[in-house]
């Protein structure tokens, strides 16, 4: 098997699954990035494949999120590109510092970040992820930085003031959706004031529950709303905010919800091996770019949480 290229599990295990449609379908990023996690491979090439992406002005373009088309320099692609970094051990060092003199140079008026720079104009992009020439400040993109760089121990003069609108749009969140709710997670499980972030989390997931922004019995999804704006059937389950025990997110749900969310997640490998996206596909490529980093995503999501996938 090891000639072959494919995992050297139980063949039908669902990693072995999974390498095949790695092999098959993904980038030479997801290739290398899956080759770590689960095949014991060295994050140096991680790191290599990762350099093709960055600009000159250190930020991250060429459609590394795939929903953003073109060669520019996107907070989305940067914040991506930290949560690879920091999934290797590799958060740190003057890769780092550059990012940060990125984030400080496309920075809005309040020091944060917006979900997208007007310089992706004339580049194709999602029809989800409007541009406008003067973009307000995103906790979207903002808290998962944020709460890297924290974790990281990571110092710029740019995470001050990010860190106070953090705090600020987090403390002031009444409604919201899904996707924000996982960046403020983000950012509270990196926030240095950790009985702050223990309290904000706890006000949060009292929101999560009372507006149903997770689906804790899968049996009865449909009785789940599904968010303005987003696609339909795309629910948001107890592990998509608690990728890891060790998140705050984790005391939201009970041991019988997370359980539950872990079958729905194990359930959803098709049969080509690969994990499903939910959310809209405009066009031809996106899904099968995508669809690589949602598998090794849901791996590292089981594998963490106990479950056996080899």
């Amino acid at each position: 098997m090891a000639g072959s290229g494919a995992s050297p599990h139980s063949p039908d295990s669902p990693l072995a699954r999974a390498a095949h449609f790695i092999w098959l379908t993904a980038r030479v990023l997801e290739q290398r990035r899956f080759a770590y996690h689960f095949l014991g491979k060295d994050a140096d090439a991680v790191e290599a494949a990762l350099s093709a992406y960055q600009g000159d002005d250190g930020g991250y373009g060429h459609a590394l999120e795939p929903d953003l088309r073109g060669p520019v320099s996107q907070p989305l692609h940067t914040a991506h590109a930290l949560r690879i970094l920091d999934s290797v051990g590799r958060l740190g060092g003057q890769r780092v510092e550059r990012m940060c003199r990125y984030l400080t140079d496309i920075s809005t008026k309040d020091g944060a970040l917006p979900a997208l720079h007007p310089s992706q104009r004339g580049y194709p992009a999602a029809p989800f992820v409007p541009i406008v020439d003067d973009p307000p400040s995103a906790l979207l993109t903002t808290g998962p930085v944020v709460g890297l760089l924290h974790r990281n121990q990571v110092w710029h003069a740019w995470l001050f003031r990010a860190t106070d609108f953090c705090w600020a749009t987090v403390d002031s969140l009444e409604t919201s959706h899904p996707y924000e709710v996982e960046a403020a997670v983000a950012f509270l499980d990196g926030a240095p004031d950790r009985s702050r972030a223990e309290a904000a989390a706890d006000r949060l997931g009292r929101l999560v529950r009372e507006q149903g922004l997770a689906v804790l019995d899968p049996a009865r999804i449909a009785d789940y709303p599904v968010s303005e704006g987003y696609a339909p059937g795309e629910r948001h389950f107890p592990h998509h905010y608690a990728a890891v025990p060790e998140s705050l997110a984790r005391r939201w749900f009970t041991d019988e919800e997370m359980q539950r969310s872990l079958d729905h997640l194990e359930a959803e490998q098709q049969e080509d091996g690969g994990w499903p996206i939910h959310w809209r596909a405009w066009a031809p490529g996106t899904a099968l770019e995508c669809r690589p980093m949602v598998t090794i995503e849901a791996l590292r999501t089981l594998r963490a949480h106990g479950r056996t996938i080899g």
